[in-house]
């Protein structure tokens, strides 16, 4: 796929905005060691280019008409060529990053790069490096670094409304309508979820992290 002789990595670019589009291939045009080899105004387009012409990286925007980024991403990974996917976008939260990654996107850039980042970035992908715009690469550490939030079952939720509403084991179970060793098993299982050894400590953490309603406002 790349020109060994000439050493050029080939580029398709897709985009549905026709001068942001023309802006990407003016801004690689004087690189010598890229070649833009196909453009393309939509997903399906651009799925098709790179089917055709199997290049090294594809340069996609994320929000496009007849097929978005991601869902082109994620046909042209299945793809019979060793085409990269670098998404190239004004998009930056959480979900949009997650979806192209998750579907094989292998970078990640804001529109807002320079020529120099975009360039080393197309080399990056076509090594097969992972590549991402510093605020993405910092988003997604933040979210990583994020405790995953705790969940609890329907009925774990059932006993822990009813502790908090003072009740025994045994008034638990006859409210739920289960056995009373049923009840100490579910408690077990909130005590180790919400990293408590208590009935009370179990209500205080459920109350502080939103699992439990107060009183007040059920």
């Amino acid at each position: 796929m790349t020109d060994t002789a000439h050493g050029r990595i080939r580029v398709v670019v897709v985009d549905d905005h026709a001068v942001m589009r023309a802006g990407v291939v003016a801004l690689l045009a004087d690189e010598p060691t890229i070649e833009i080899v196909g453009e393309a105004g939509d997903g399906r387009e651009g799925v098709d280019l790179v089917q055709r012409l199997a290049p090294d990286v594809a340069l996609l925007d994320l929000r496009m008409p007849v097929l978005d980024g991601v869902a082109a991403t994620t046909e042209i990974v299945a793809l019979p060529v060793a085409t990269r996917v670098l998404i190239l976008t004004t998009y930056d939260t959480d979900v949009e990053i997650e979806r192209a990654v998750e579907a094989g996107a292998i970078g990640y850039l804001l529109k807002d790069t320079t020529r120099e980042r975009l360039a080393d970035a197309i080399h990056s992908a076509a090594r097969g490096e992972t590549v991402l715009a510093p605020k993405v690469a910092e988003r997604l550490v933040a979210r990583m670094r994020r405790p995953e939030p705790v969940a609890l079952t329907a009925r774990e939720l059932d006993v822990l409304r009813a502790v908090a509403d003072g009740l025994s084991n045994a008034e638990i179970g006859r409210r739920l309508v289960i056995g009373e060793a049923t009840v100490k098993t579910h408690l077990l299982r909130v005590f180790a979820k919400l990293d408590v050894s208590d009935r009370t400590r179990a209500v205080v953490v459920a109350l502080e992290s939103g699992l439990l309603a107060r009183a007040a406002d059920r």
